[in-house]
C-alpha cells in the first residue's frame, strides 16, 4: 500500500500543475482574503474553506484512524495544531467519518460549530456549547457571507435506535463575488441541485465551485449510491449544478471495509479521460490548494 500511496501523490501533483490553477502549499495564518476563494484539502470531508474573507472548515476528522480500526493512509493535509484562526465549522451530520469529537475537542472553543438540529443538540448535551443549529431553509450570515442549508440523501444514524440523529444538510456558501457548494454525503436525485438553482439563478449568478463527494462500492453493495455519490454521480450532479469547476473530495484519507482509499479516485480518473470537462475537475492531493 505505501507504493501505491506514493504513486498517487506524484501523479495527482502532476495533474493538478498541468490544470493551470493556482495551487499552493501551507495555509498561511494572515487574514482572509475579502474576495476570492480558496479551498485546501486536508482530508476526507475535511476542507478548509476561504471565501467571502471568512475561514471555514468542513466536516472536522484529523484522527489516525475510524473506530481505530481503518487507519489513514494520508497525514492531514494540514495538522490540526498549524490551522489557521477559524470563523466557523459545518458540520453536514453525526458519521463518525464526517464529524470526529476528538478533533472538535482540540479545535478553539470559541469557534462556532453550525450543525443539523438533531445534531447540535448531541453536541450541547456533550459539552460543545459552541454548537447551533443550522436546519434545511435556513440562511446565517457570517459578515458577507452567506451559509444556506438544505437536506442530504443520506442518513446520520447507523443503527435503528439512533435514527433521532438521522439529519444531514448540504451547503452554499455565498459571497458578493463567489459562491461554493459543498454536499457533506448525499446521493444523487433529482433535486440534490435545486438549492443552487433557486438561490443563485434567480440572481444570473453561477456556482463557482462544487465540492462534491466521490465513493466507491462492490458489485455486492447495491444500496450504497442510495445515500451516497458515486464518481460518475458526481459528475452528473457536477453537470446539474452548472459549477465552474469540481473538487472531488471523500477519497484517498482511510481505509475502508468495502473498497480501498483510491479505488474511487481511480473510477474517477478513468471517466474523465474522455469527458468534455475533465480540465475542469481539480484532483487535490492533502495539503493542496485551489484558488480563483
Amino acid at each position: 500500500m505505501a507504493d501505491r500511496e506514493r504513486e498517487s501523490e506524484s501523479s495527482s501533483h502532476s495533474e493538478a500543475c498541468l490544470a493551470g490553477n493556482k495551487m499552493s502549499g501551507p495555509v498561511d495564518s494572515n487574514a482572509c482574503a475579502p474576495e476570492g476563494i480558496r479551498v485546501t484539502y486536508i482530508g476526507h470531508a475535511t476542507l478548509l474553506l476561504e471565501i467571502g474573507g471568512k475561514r471555514v472548515l468542513t466536516d472536522p476528522n484529523f484522527d489516525p484512524a475510524l473506530a481505530r480500526v481503518l487507519r489513514r493512509v494520508a497525514p492531514p493535509g494540514v495538522a490540526i495544531d498549524k490551522l489557521p484562526v477559524l470563523d466557523a465549522v459545518l458540520v453536514t451530520h453525526a458519521h463518525a467519518d464526517h464529524l470526529s469529537f476528538t478533533s472538535l475537542a482540540t479545535l478553539p472553543q470559541t469557534v462556532p460549530v453550525f450543525a443539523p438540529g438533531p445534531v447540535r443538540q448531541w453536541l450541547r448535551a456533550a459539552g460543545y456549547k459552541q454548537a447551533q443549529a443550522i436546519n434545511p431553509g435556513d440562511a446565517l450570515k457570517l459578515g458577507n457571507l452567506t451559509i444556506h442549508a438544505t437536506a442530504a440523501e443520506h442518513r446520520g444514524n447507523r443503527y435503528g435506535f439512533d435514527q433521532w440523529r438521522s439529519a444531514a444538510n448540504m451547503y452554499l456558501l455565498k459571497a458578493p463575488d463567489m459562491a461554493c457548494f459543498f454536499a457533506g454525503d448525499t446521493g444523487l436525485t433529482e433535486t440534490t441541485h435545486r438549492m443552487v438553482e433557486t438561490i443563485l439563478h434567480p440572481a444570473d449568478r453561477r456556482l463557482d465551485l462544487a465540492l462534491l463527494p466521490i465513493g466507491h462500492a462492490p458489485w455486492w453493495k447495491p444500496r450504497f449510491r442510495r445515500g451516497h455519490l458515486s464518481s460518475d454521480d458526481a459528475l452528473t450532479l457536477f453537470e446539474r449544478l452548472g459549477a465552474r469547476y469540481l473538487i472531488p473530495y471523500h477519497w484517498g484519507t482511510f481505509h475502508h471495509f468495502s473498497a480501498g482509499p483510491f479505488d474511487a479516485i481511480d473510477c474517477l480518473r478513468s471517466s474523465l479521460e474522455q469527458h468534455p470537462r475533465r480540465e475542469d475537475v481539480k484532483v487535490l492531493e492533502p495539503g493542496m490548494t485551489f484558488a480563483l
